[in-house]
């Protein structure tokens, strides 16, 4: 029997997007994986169509938008088109579709087996922040969520609040598969001194980094601070090396792959995160760094964010702040012993195996796993670690 055919849809790098890189991991070995997306393919794939980078994703038509004709306006967005044009006349037994934006397109292709969507935020209060956002964007994406992603047979996301909150808007009822890093093997290291502090992920303004900068600033015991970003907003990461510029203690790296990155965080001691609930989805933040640190087998500090605090504090993962202030994180470090941030990587590594994206990811397995069968293939299932 031949492999069922899937295909992967997001408009994103995929080559650094580390959600859907694991997807592609899951499936490579057992189904035809096609993917569209942006930038190089990824690796395992039976063929790759990459989105010119001139096809921006975001540009759609203002009228459209403003009138409110929004089936009009994802029909004329300039990455509808292609992608439309790309994958003319192809079929498909399953259609992973990544976000809201991609599920109409996944839809209109009639996949045999049916389509999946993975939403990877709460995408009608995504940028909430921005009062523009919040007037023209956000009800178009309600709209896409309720015209097309009720259309899917079957929808993951990432965390339960989120999964919560798309059951009581729309009658969606998603499963979670959390943004978990791919096991690692490997032992907690000896606690450094000065105590060694991690950051990884995108530079952009509203994750409010400089607050972990001015905390370093505050703490009153010697800690370095290694900070791993991808630089999203240039100005933005060129604003923070100047605020640090008195702080030789915190520097600055390259962005690291994702199959580097756990190599490079194990090398400290306490995984950092404090991330002001400037928006829902802020608010119920469950992200990739987090289980990195896990799967670096640090310890973590936090802020008072419900998603990741409930994991803290369940399994000792480390310290949840007080409050989302640079005084609040540095009186967590301030009070970190060396013997509490020991038993903290001791924890992590001792949930490593179940926060590990090999286990996680059977959520993407089943689901896809129900279409295939329905398409007619029986791929065999994948197996945790």
């Amino acid at each position: 029997m031949s492999r069922p055919s899937l295909l992967v849809l997001a408009w994103s790098p995929l080559r650094s997007d580390a959600r859907v890189l694991r997807q592609v991991r899951l499936f490579a070995d057992r189904y035809d994986v096609t993917t569209v997306g942006y930038g190089p393919a990824p690796d395992g794939v039976v063929r790759h169509l990459r989105i010119p980078d001139e096809v921006v994703a975001w540009h759609k038509d203002r009228r459209a938008l403003l009138t409110r004709r929004y089936q009009a306006a994802y029909d004329t967005a300039p990455v509808t088109r292609w992608a439309r044009a790309a994958l003319r006349g192809t079929e498909w037994d399953v259609v992973l579709a990544n976000d809201v934006e991609t599920v109409p397109l996944a839809v209109g292709l009639r996949p045999r087996g049916g389509v999946h969507a993975d939403l990877h935020e709460y995408a009608p209060r995504q940028n909430e922040e921005s009062w523009r956002w919040r007037w023209f964007v956000a009800p178009y994406q309600r709209w896409l969520v309720r015209t097309w992603v009720t259309r899917a047979e079957s929808v993951t996301t990432v965390g339960h609040a989120l999964a919560r909150e798309y059951t009581r808007e729309f009658g969606l009822a998603p499963e979670v598969v959390v943004n978990a890093a791919p096991y690692a093997d490997r032992a907690p290291t000896p606690v450094g001194s000065p105590l060694r502090l991690a950051h990884s992920g995108v530079a952009r303004r509203n994750r409010s980094l400089e607050l972990m900068l001015d905390a370093i600033r505050a703490v009153t015991r010697p800690v370095t601070l290694d900070l791993y970003l991808v630089p999203n907003d240039p100005a933005y990461l060129a604003e923070l090396r100047a605020r640090a510029a008195d702080l030789p203690q915190v520097r600055f790296h390259d962005p690291v792959p994702p199959e580097r990155l756990g190599d490079a965080l194990a090398a400290a001691d306490v995984g950092v995160f404090l991330l002001p609930p400037l928006t829902f989805n802020y608010r119920y933040a469950l992200p990739n760094k987090f289980f990195d640190f896990v799967q670096a087998r640090l310890a973590v500090v936090v802020g008072p964010s419900p998603e990741m605090a409930d994991l803290v504090r369940r399994h000792d993962l480390g310290v949840v702040t007080e409050d989302f202030t640079a005084a609040s994180l540095a009186a967590a470090i301030d009070g970190l012993t060396e013997e509490q941030v020991a038993r903290h990587k001791a924890a992590s590594h001792a949930v490593a195996r179940e926060y590990a994206a090999e286990r996680q990811v059977l959520g993407w397995d089943r689901a896809v796993g129900t279409l295939a069968r329905r398409a007619g293939s029986d791929p065999p299932d994948a197996t945790a670690p």
